[in-house]
């Protein structure tokens, strides 16, 4: 008598899709840092849904910018500033070098002042005490673990995220307006909405998402075991699954960008407050999700504080991270979170002495939340340049071979290129009006 075989148990479907996820989400979460709550919730607070249409439009510019970076990664197996060193001339690698190192740098400070004031509306213990101890915390975390279990905490880390997203939903919304505002780009010819948008623009397409996303392909082409004779092997069906992940994790990104902005918009903004000087005043965007408890107020301080300190330990070593990768590969240092400290000293003191410093920034007098809405609007000017050289590289048959850039890709780089070009100098134009 045959033997009837039994089908094999087909792989769960979700769970393969999960094992895709990684440096695109990773990024697209580390895009909605301390600083993107900031600069989105004063947005928000200061225009309404007057710039709700951005975290749509941005969408296709920031996956297009983050694709090429993470392809640049996967088929040459080395981050940005080891390509620029090998086929650009030395004073271009030094100059984008030290605008990745000054602008994270001080978005480090920034985050880290955030996550602080953030922890106080929860335990008031002295500003200095919560900084002190997140800064230690983060460097133990990033030096000390192994690239696999802190790949797996940046992962769980990204579920910060929905705080926002859930608060749109209990809200009572304009839905009509919002919609409108979502689909119809407005804009004012002034310099503070230049100031904000640039800022927008700034810590949603940022520099140091450009690096981190390239390294962290470089780190899991290696985890992986996929160099052979010193060069990547690379198939089409690799490039699709990064595709996949990077889609994800800026959609990801900016569905929460529009949750921010429409809360900040109708809870802050229609109810007066147009400025936020203070984290509790931030906080405030989360009321609704918690009305109909006793303590409303605290609790949406502990779900806001929840949110900005989960996302700043996942922001800021991407941040330090980046830095680090931009100048060991600059001065052929041994990089990446895969190696032990005793292999690469260079590199974890350049995480080590970048975080150190922006702890350092928070005590020199600077309002911790104003501080990351000025870093985000840095990023915007500092992207500018980098993204040149994005185009450049992922364009270039040399360096790229068959999977170099193809005309929408290109398109998508370009168009990015002179919107935020254009955003940075219309905020500096309207300076002098």
């Amino acid at each position: 008598m045959a033997q009837v075989k039994k089908p094999k148990p087909k792989r769960n479907k979700f769970r393969k899709f999960l094992s895709i996820l990684g440096p695109g989400l990773t990024t697209g979460a580390a895009d909605d840092d301390p600083s993107g709550i900031a600069t989105y919730s004063q947005t928000g607070a200061q225009f309404g849904y007057g710039q709700l249409w951005t975290a749509l439009y941005m969408l296709p510019f920031m996956m297009g910018v983050q694709e090429a970076c993470a392809r640049i990664g996967m088929v040459t197996g080395k981050g940005i500033s080891a390509i620029m060193k090998q086929h650009y001339n030395s004073k271009i690698l030094y100059s984008v070098v030290g605008i990745v190192l000054i602008a994270n740098v001080i978005n480090i400070g920034a985050d880290i002042g955030a996550m602080a004031a953030a922890a106080k509306l929860i335990l008031p213990l002295p500003f200095t005490v919560w900084t002190l101890l997140f800064t230690a915390s983060i460097l133990i975390l990033e030096i000390f673990t192994t690239y696999k279990v802190y790949a797996r905490i940046l992962k769980w880390l990204a579920l910060s995220l929905f705080a926002y997203p859930i608060t749109v939903f209990i809200a009572k919304m304009p839905w009509l307006t919002v919609l409108k505002a979502t689909f119809i780009p407005h804009i004012e010819f002034s310099f503070a909405f230049f100031f904000i948008i640039t800022g927008v623009l700034g810590t949603t397409i940022s520099p140091y998402m450009f690096f981190w996303e390239t390294s962290q392909e470089v780190e899991e082409v290696k985890e992986r075991k996929m160099i052979k004779h010193g060069l990547p092997s690379i198939r089409k069906s690799n490039i699709h699954k990064m595709r996949i992940d990077n889609t994800f994790g800026m959609v990801i990104s900016e569905i929460t960008t529009w949750s921010i902005l429409v809360v900040a918009g109708t809870i802050l903004h229609n109810s007066g407050v147009t400025d936020i000087k203070t984290a509790a005043d931030a906080a405030k965007a989360l009321e609704p999700l918690v009305h109909s408890f006793p303590h409303a107020g605290y609790l949406s301080k502990v779900i806001f504080s929840i949110g900005i300190i989960g996302l700043g330990f996942l922001a800021v070593p991407v941040l330090s991270g980046s830095a680090a990768y931009a100048v060991s590969e600059a001065v052929n240092w041994k990089s990446g979170l895969n190696l032990k400290l005793k292999r690469a000293h260079g590199f974890y003191g350049i995480i080590t002495i970048a975080t150190i410093i922006g702890l350092i920034i928070n005590f020199i007098g600077i309002n911790p939340v104003k501080a990351l809405v000025y870093s985000a609007v840095l990023n915007g000017v500092a992207a500018v340049p980098l993204i040149f050289l994005i185009i450049k590289i992922s364009a270039n048959d040399k360096i790229m071979g068959e999977y170099k850039s193809g005309v929408l890709s290109k398109i998508i780089l370009w168009i990015t290129f002179l919107g935020m070009a254009s955003a940075a100098f219309a905020m500096f134009f309207m300076l002098g009006k």
